[in-house]
């Protein structure tokens, strides 16, 4: 890697952790906690890359980018930020940000991101969107989160928004499908334009589909939950998206269940399939962010209290929370809230309160402790069943459970070790099993382990 980086953060052990990692990579790096003295290098001509905060003590780093493109077009910028939602996402796209990465970032996939940047030195996009021009943000979007997995469908939200590719956006029941292309749309160069929800009874009569086409007038539309359509609609969207002209409404479509699946075993059209799969979102469930629950509780918690006295979640009652499996996901979790807000006799929520609510729902499954496994138990015995039933009338060949077991331990340690980063030590300890056991796993299962970094 060559190139000069410059470094602007208000904290000085990232500040010093890039600057060694640059440097023996290396790059010159010049590293300071103001925008101002950012910006006075970048006038001076100094710099091949920025690397910037967005919160600095002199200002807003998204705010600098637009500055930044003017006096230098083309100086990739590497947005990293602790403000972990969907907006920063998008407003680093819409800023022309080169890329973002949210806080804590894995170090080596920035320094990767860093090399691409100061290789392909590609001129930014002319065109971008005024400060007027953005809309401003629903208060009332739960699309926030700090997991891995949402601030990639943040990123990946951020790419499609301005394209006219179709998107299907997949998910369980209460993630969030919905608002997703929601966002696709009001933060698109279409947000001026109509965005239509199609329903079944659109579609219907000789003139259906042209008057849906008619409503959106080249905005968004929305066939929300596909999958449910019969094969006569299914139909009819075909026909219509083959109909379309030059000033088409971009299409997006929601299904929560697995579109493919479907079209292999004949329950949804293949040429539609085809269509509408420009590009596929899926929208992890509540229990796969487990980490963005006590985040999102405290959003709801917020919104909930307009009108009432503050309240707060005590932690051991915020762990219960946070153990539930929420099959309801994100709306399930925000009727939790609002029925703690309302039923709670105290200031704070406690552990009490939690359980009083959360026994009286369906499907009560704690991912962590009082829980007998079901929902494990359950996928392994189909999956057990149908290996079964591959053979036939005949039994598996011998060592069954020698191949089962490893079947399981496989990934489990080498999620666990993503988890703790590489570190044994502490990935042994969160299995409950000696390093020296680790150790012996790691080898027989051939698992490559990779050390990483993590900063705050």
């Amino acid at each position: 890697m060559d190139g000069t980086v410059l470094v602007a953060d208000d904290d000085r052990t990232i500040r010093t952790v890039l600057t060694q990692a640059l440097t023996r990579a290396g790059c010159r790096v010049h590293a300071t906690s103001s925008l101002v003295t950012l910006m006075r290098w970048v006038e001076e001509g100094k710099g091949d890359l920025v690397i910037s905060d967005v919160v600095m003590p002199d200002g807003n780093g998204l705010e600098t980018l637009p500055k930044i493109s003017a006096e230098r077009p083309g100086l990739p910028v590497i947005v990293i930020s602790a403000q972990n939602t969907i907006m920063t996402a998008i407003q680093a796209a819409e800023a022309e940000a080169y890329d973002y990465l949210p806080k804590p970032f894995d170090l080596p996939d920035l320094m990767k991101r860093a090399a691409r940047a100061l290789e392909s030195k590609r001129r930014l996009a002319s065109q971008k969107a005024t400060a007027s021009d953005v809309p401003t943000p629903d208060s009332d979007l739960p699309l926030v989160g700090r997991t891995p997995q949402m601030q990639g469908l943040y990123r990946l939200v951020a790419k499609v928004m301005n394209t006219d590719l179709p998107v299907l956006i997949t998910g369980e029941s209460g993630t969030g499908k919905s608002l997703i292309a929601r966002a696709i749309h009001d933060f698109s160069d279409r947000r001026t334009l109509p965005f239509v929800v199609v329903s079944p009874a659109d579609l219907q009569g000789a003139d259906g589909p042209a008057q849906v086409v008619a409503r959106a007038r080249g905005g968004s539309l929305l066939f929300d939950e596909i999958a449910d359509l019969d094969d006569e609609a299914q139909g009819r969207i075909v026909r219509m998206l083959d109909a379309f002209g030059d000033s088409a409404p971009r299409v997006m479509s929601t299904s929560q269940g697995n579109l493919m699946e479907r079209m292999e075993n004949g329950g949804f059209r293949q040429d539609l399939f085809y269509r509408l799969g420009g590009v596929t979102i899926n929208v992890p469930a509540l229990r796969e962010r487990v980490d963005d629950i006590p985040l999102l509780a405290e959003h709801f918690l917020a919104r909930a209290e307009q009108g009432t006295a503050p309240r707060r979640i005590a932690p051991a009652a915020m762990d219960l929370v946070r153990a539930y499996s929420w099959p309801g996901n994100v709306r399930q979790l925000e009727n939790t809230i609002r029925r703690l807000v309302v039923t709670a006799t105290e200031e704070q929520i406690g552990l009490a309160d939690v359980e009083a609510v959360l026994s009286s729902q369906p499907e009560i499954e704690p991912l962590v402790g009082g829980g007998d496994g079901e929902k494990l138990s359950a996928s392994v015995a189909k999956h057990l069943r149908r290996y079964f039933d591959l053979h036939g009338g005949a039994l598996p060949p011998p060592g069954l459970y020698t191949r089962i077991l490893k079947e399981v331990e496989l990934p489990l340690i080498e999620i666990a070790l993503d988890a703790t980063g590489g570190n044994q030590a502490k990935c042994a300890d969160l299995l409950g099993i000696n390093r020296n056991t680790l150790r012996k796993k790691i080898n027989d299962l051939d698992i490559q382990v990779t050390r990483r970094r993590k900063l705050m």
